[in-house]
């Protein structure tokens, strides 16, 4: 059984790929609940076994990640330390580029935020778990995400997509999306060069969106971590 960061509760860790029509490109099911998400990644990404779909090269395919993953080749995070969450501007609109490029980036990121709210909804086992085998736990996980998917891909009127389907949908951010960062990235092929290209690309984004010349981000997926209590005591 997994511990986890709450009382009383173990988790398991889920890392989800997610498209623009909340179809779920790449599941990987069964991490203890404690693990960084930042070593989560770098775990799944190093093991070819595990297919990893890394994205297309750059310039403008990436995935959008929270702040607990580094800004680096594929992966666009927001700025740290800068607010971030929609709920965050509500009451108060940004003031300056990072601020503009974190809620742009909010704003893509909630997608997958409902997507995750359709998959809970849908499987309420996903939040408490019975003692099942950590195997067994792990394949329950798995076969959630795919009824959610076929139910997607084949168009079936549902009314659970249709109730996440507005953008202005604002959830909680999860555990852990403020993890520091973990520099475990050196033996998966990304330098420090890589890093600066996409710092650059994001204060470039950044410019684009406070001066009103781009609305949008340039994204293939979207990217997000979650965990799913698997079993409480």
């Amino acid at each position: 059984m997994y511990r986890g960061r709450g009382k009383g509760k173990c988790y398991q860790n889920v890392l989800g790929i997610c498209d623009f029509n909340m179809i779920f490109t790449y599941v990987y099911a069964g991490w203890e609940g404690v693990a960084h998400d930042g070593r989560l990644l770098t775990e799944i990404v190093s093991n070819p076994d595990n297919g990893f779909p890394f994205p297309p090269p750059m310039p403008d395919k990436y995935y959008l990640c929270d702040m607990a993953y580094p800004n680096t080749r594929g992966f666009l995070a927001p700025y740290r330390n800068v607010r971030y969450w929609l709920g965050d501007y509500r009451l108060r609109r940004a003031i300056n580029k990072e601020e503009k490029f974190n809620h742009g980036h909010a704003q893509l990121r909630n997608l997958i935020e409902r997507a995750y709210g359709v998959l809970k909804a849908r499987c309420p086992i996903l939040d408490k778990m019975p003692p099942y085998s950590i195997d067994f736990q792990r394949d329950v996980v798995i076969a959630c995400f795919a009824v959610h998917n076929f139910i997607k891909k084949e168009r079936i009127n549902d009314d659970l997509f249709s109730q996440y389907d507005s953008p202005q949908l604002i959830f909680d951010e999860e555990e852990g999306e403020h993890e520091e960062v973990l520099d475990e990235t050196n033996g998966l092929g990304w330098t420090t060069a890589d890093s600066q290209i996409m710092s650059n690309m994001r204060e470039e984004l950044a410019l684009q969106l406070m001066q009103r010349r781009g609305k949008y981000l340039r994204v293939l997926y979207f990217y997000h971590l979650t965990r799913f209590i698997i079993y409480e005591h």
